[in-house]
C-alpha cells in the first residue's frame, strides 16, 4: 500500500511539503487522534514547536519523565527552560502523578509538563492532568512511541494541550523520518502551522515579523505514512501477540514490563527485566542482561538497553528529580528485545532460548 501512496505522490508531479498527500495523512490521523494534525519533519521538531505556541521562556522549568529517550528534553533546553524530572510509576513505568504533584510544589517556575508514553505504553493523561491544572501548568503528552495505544478507551495523544508523535523508521508506522503535533486548539496549530514554514508572512513576497523553522514534512514520506497508517491496527496486534509470546517463553527467567489496568500498550517494544547478578556499576546496565544483549548480538540477534534516565545523564548532572528511584533499577536490569511485526513465533523462541540459556548460565 505504501508504494500506491508513493506512486500517486510522483504522479501529482509535487514532492516537496506541504502537498496533497501531506494534508490526506494529516486528515487520516486526525480521525484516529480525535484533534487537529500537523504533519511535521520529525517528532523533535513537533516538540519544539509545541513548546513555542506554549509560551515556553527561557528561565522556565519544565516537568519532565525521567526514564524517557532525550529528544524528550532536549528542545526545552534548547529555549533555555530548565528540567525538573519525574520518576515512574510502578505499574506503568511512566510518569508518576503522585512524583509530579511534589516536583510543581517545590518548582513554582515550571510553565509545561511533557508525560511520556513509555514503550507504547500511555502515562496516566487524567491523573497527570489534574496535577497540572491544579499548578496552571500546560501539559504535553510524548506519544512518540504510543501510536495505536489506548487510554481508558481513548487515542494515545488524545490528551494535553498538545501531543505529538514520531514515524522514525523503528517506529510502529514510519515515514521513514517523521512527526505529527496534534493540538486541542486550532488557533494554536495554526500558529504552529505558519512556524514550520519559516513564519513567512502570507503576502506575496517574502516578510517575516518571527523566525521559524523548516519543519513540516515531504509530501513523498507522507505518502509513505498514509500507507502505513491504514496497516496500524494489524501492526499493533502483531507487536502485542509478539509481546504475549515473550511474556510466555520468559516466565520464571525475566518479567515483561507490565500493562497498566487503564489501558491497552501499543507494546511498540516488548522490555523485560531480568534478575540482577553481580556487582551493579552506577550509570551502566546490570550485568545479566548485558550478558544476554552479548549473546544475542553474538547471534546476530539485535537488542538494545533500557532507556538511561535523564537524570542521570552526565548532560543534566544538578538537576531535580522527584518521586521513589524506580527508573535506575529498571534500567539496570531491563532489555528491549526484538518487537518487529515480522517476527515469528520461532523468531521469539530463538531469542529466548538464548536469553534462558545465559541466565542459567
Amino acid at each position: 500500500m505504501e508504494r500506491v501512496r508513493v506512486e500517486e505522490v510522483f504522479e501529482s508531479n509535487y514532492i516537496a511539503p506541504c502537498g496533497a498527500m501531506v494534508k490526506r495523512f494529516e486528515g487520516m490521523l486526525a480521525e484516529r487522534i480525535g484533534r487537529p494534525v500537523l504533519a511535521t519533519s520529525s517528532g523533535t521538531g513537533a516538540l519544539h514547536l509545541a513548546l513555542r505556541v506554549l509560551g515556553l521562556r527561557p528561565g522556565d522549568e519544565v516537568g519532565c519523565s525521567t526514564l524517557t529517550f532525550i529528544a524528550s528534553v532536549g528542545p526545552a533546553v534548547e529555549m533555555g527552560a530548565t528540567p525538573v524530572f519525574v520518576e515512574c510509576a510502578a505499574e506503568s513505568w511512566c510518569m508518576d502523578a503522585e512524583a509530579l504533584e511534589t516536583a510543581l510544589r517545590k518548582h513554582p517556575k515550571a510553565r509545561v509538563v511533557i508525560a511520556v508514553d513509555l514503550y507504547g505504553q500511555c502515562a496516566d493523561y487524567d491523573a497527570i492532568a489534574e496535577v497540572c491544572a491544579r499548578h496552571g501548568v500546560a501539559l504535553i503528552v510524548d506519544a512518540a512511541e504510543a501510536l495505536g495505544a489506548r487510554y481508558k478507551g481513548r487515542p494515545a495523544g488524545a490528551a494535553g494541550a498538545a501531543s505529538f508523535f514520531s514515524f522514525n523508521g523503528n517506529k510502529i508506522i514510519t515515514t521513514s523520518g517523521g512527526g505529527a503535533l496534534a493540538m486541542e486548539d486550532w488557533e494554536m496549530l495554526a500558529r504552529a502551522e505558519r512556524l514550520s514554514q519559516q513564519a513567512r508572512e502570507k503576502v506575496a513576497w517574502y516578510e517575516h515579523r518571527e523566525t521559524g523553522y523548516n519543519y513540516r514534512l515531504s509530501n513523498v514520506l507522507a505518502g509513505i505514512g498514509a500507507g502505513q497508517l491504514e496497516m496500524l491496527e494489524a501492526y499493533v496486534a502483531k507487536r502485542r501477540e509478539i509481546c504475549a509470546w515473550y511474556t510466555e517463553e520468559l516466565a520464571g527467567v525475566a518479567e515483561v514490563m507490565p500493562e497498566a489496568n487503564y489501558g491497552q500498550s501499543s507494546r511498540w517494544l516488548t522490555v523485560a527485566r531480568f534478575p540482577r547478578r553481580g556487582a551493579i556499576e552506577k550509570g551502566r546496565p546490570g550485568e545479566l542482561a548485558m550478558c544476554v544483549m552479548a549473546a544475542l548480538e553474538a547471534a546476530n540477534i539485535e537488542s538494545r538497553p533500557v532507556w538511561k534516565p535523564m537524570h542521570t545523564q552526565p548532560v543534566f548532572a544538578g538537576c531535580a528529580c522527584y518521586g521513589e528511584p524506580l527508573s535506575e533499577d529498571i534500567f539496570t536490569d531491563g532489555l528491549c528485545l526484538p518487537s518487529g511485526t515480522g517476527m515469528t513465533r520461532e523468531d521469539v523462541a530463538e531469542v529466548c532460548d538464548i536469553a534462558r540459556e545465559v541466565a542459567h548460565a
